[in-house]
Formats: C-alpha cells, sequence, structure tokens
C-alpha cells in the first residue's frame, strides 16, 4: 500500500519529513493539500486515525482560524471539518497516512514509527 504524505512545501517540518520518507525508500503519494485539500470524509476518516479531535487538529495560530470563526467553541465537529476543507491552511501538518494509521510528522521523526 501507498504511503500518503498531505504536504505543504513551503514548510520546513513537512519538507524534512518528506525527505525521511524518501530516505527510507518509502513510495510516497504526496498530496499538496492547499492546492488539493482532503474532502470532509477523507479528513473525518484521518482524524480517527490520528485519534485526535478536529479541533486538536487545527493550526490555533493562524491568522485565519479567528478570521474564519473556528474559535467558536460551539461549533461541531463536522462544522469544524467544514472549516478545515474549506480552509486548508487550518489543518496541521504534514500528515502521513500508511495502512490505515496515521501520524503527524511534528517532529519529522514520529514518522519513523510507520515505517
Amino acid at each position: 500500500m501507498t504511503t500518503k504524505i498531505y504536504h505543504n512545501p513551503r514548510c520546513s517540518k513537512s519538507r524534512t519529513t518528506l525527505q525521511l520518507l524518501k530516505d527510507h525508500q518509502i513510495k510516497v503519494d504526496v498530496i499538496e493539500y492547499l492546492k488539493t485539500p482532503p474532502k470532509a470524509v477523507e479528513l473525518a476518516d484521518i482524524l480517527t486515525m490520528l485519534g485526535l479531535t478536529a479541533r486538536e487538529l487545527m493550526r490555533k495560530k493562524e491568522a485565519e482560524y479567528q478570521a474564519v470563526g473556528a474559535d467558536d467553541p460551539m461549533l461541531t465537529e463536522a462544522e469544524l471539518i467544514d472549516l478545515m476543507v474549506a480552509h486548508p491552511k487550518l489543518i496541521e501538518r504534514p500528515i502521513v497516512v500508511k495502512n490505515g494509521n496515521a501520524i503527524i510528522g511534528r517532529p519529522p521523526e514520529n514518522v519513523l514509527r510507520m515505517i
């Protein structure tokens, strides 16, 4: 099965994680999630694999977090997922998915647990 990385080439942690996978000869399907955001159902599956809530996966320091109202504590899980799909900058990165498991590459060495 192919390993996927939800990647932002402008992020140093994401670049380092991708390089780490390549260094271990892992075939990687690179998804530049800012250009091609995951669908809501796909993001919900990733959250399940990570064992996180939508809010836990959000980048709360991004300007968009407050600008789009993601800081509203009354938002449901589905509404938060929809916000991340509409504003993918809110998604923590990088996320590596392999064989029904997912891990966040922060620090990049985290992905070594999947290899």
